[in-house]
């Protein structure tokens, strides 16, 4: 987050030290909200990479960034801690391990398949192995937009920098032990395949994490299924060392809208895992703004913005969708409809209270191509 800028309490909004809404969002017109995070270059490494997507590529994104990864066999994205930021993240292919040490100093070995889950809290020490003879790829997702993974405290680099001398006093051993180590920062380190079953740590296993950083989300049955599509969400009810963030895995067939709503207590992070979707914003002021977003694209609404989500594929589409609080919250169109009288919403409209006689009497959360029922 820029100096000159603070994240209102009261609000959430990102305001400026003069107290006027971000001029980002003022101005006549909105600001594009997708990016094409798959297309973009990263920081790659032979077959694996690192791709994100913060304020820097897409300045609309101040609460949540993202990174797509791909570790090949043998390579794991080394020992490291985020300052700054929280860390969720889902696995689409492949298999991976994850080590993190906490502050009691508590130590825990996850291994991971597609539709698994981690979160690591705000400075945890952690890494990210890929599993066995096929590369993986994960999303990562931060509840910072200003974060960067390729600003990340990395074991190498501290090391590196510091002197042998001092090296030699923390762990009582000669300085010259320490020759031969690398110089700066290595990111994604190489080396052999980790072996199948997880290994016992220096400190032995008497020493575990008091809660668990691993959730098995697309293991279990959708939070909700519609005529549309289907839902799995995952937030700290479920997933209680998740305190500062949700995600959601949405899948919408062909045509079906996941309707028109608002979340008012956090923002919202999209990225597309396959298919293409048209999403809306609106931002008040009659300010609207439609984007396609396709396979490896990114979009963003921010906090109490209304947005839909639509499927204009042939296909099924999924998204993977994150919010930064871990407490879920959103008002839908058709819930907002519903939770009025007849006769007020015919005076907002200049229709009849009639009119409002086959609109839903419920939340719809998910339509069909053809809509939740007969028009009116």
């Amino acid at each position: 987050m820029p100096d000159n800028a603070f994240q209102s309490k009261a609000t959430g909004d990102y305001l400026f030290r003069n107290n006027t809404p971000d001029p980002l969002l003022s101005g006549r017109e909105l600001p594009t909200f997708k990016f094409a995070l798959e297309a973009s270059t990263g920081r790659v490494d032979g077959g694996s990479f690192g791709k994100e997507a913060t304020v820097e590529q897409l300045p609309i994104s101040k609460g949540i960034a993202g990174v797509s990864m791909r570790l090949e066999p043998g390579v794991t994205r080394e020992l490291h801690w985020h300052a700054t930021a929280a860390e969720w993240a889902m696995v689409l292919e492949g298999r991976c391990r994850t080590t993190l040490v906490d502050p009691h100093g508590g130590a825990e070995t996850d291994d991971f398949e597609p539709g698994d889950v981690w979160y690591f809290p705000r400075g945890h020490a952690h890494s990210i192995e890929c599993l066995g003879d096929k590369p993986c790829h994960f999303i990562l997702i931060f509840d910072n937009g200003y974060f960067s993974e390729f600003g990340t405290f990395s074991i190498t680099d501290w090391l590196g920098h510091v002197p042998k001398e001092l090296l030699a006093k923390n762990f009582g051993l000669p300085a010259d032990a320490f020759v031969g180590i690398p110089a700066g920062e290595v990111y994604f380190t190489h080396g052999a395949p980790p072996p199948a079953g997880p290994v016992e740590p220096l400190q032995g296993s008497q020493n575990a994490c008091g809660a668990r950083h691993k959730y098995r989300l697309l293991a279990e049955e959708p939070h909700s299924v519609h005529d549309g599509g289907r839902e799995w969400r995952l937030g700290a009810d479920k997933f209680p060392i998740s305190q500062t963030m949700t995600g959601v895995v949405l899948d919408l067939e062909p045509g079906a809208l996941r309707e028109l709503h608002w979340h008012p207590t956090s923002d919202e992070w999209q990225y597309v895992v396959s298919g293409n979707v048209s999403v809306t914003m609106f931002g008040s002021h009659g300010r609207f703004r439609a984007e396609t977003l396709a396979a490896g694209d990114v979009g963003y609404i921010p906090q109490g913005y209304g947005h839909s989500i639509e499927n204009v594929g042939a296909s099924t589409a999924r998204m993977l969708i994150a919010f930064n609080t871990g407490a879920y919250a959103a008002i839908d169109l058709s819930q907002w409809v519903a939770g009025n009288p007849a006769y007020l919403l015919a005076d907002h409209f200049g229709k009849p209270p009639s009119f409002f006689d086959a609109f839903p009497r419920q939340d719809v959360f998910i339509a069909p191509s053809l809509g939740p029922q007969k028009k009116p």
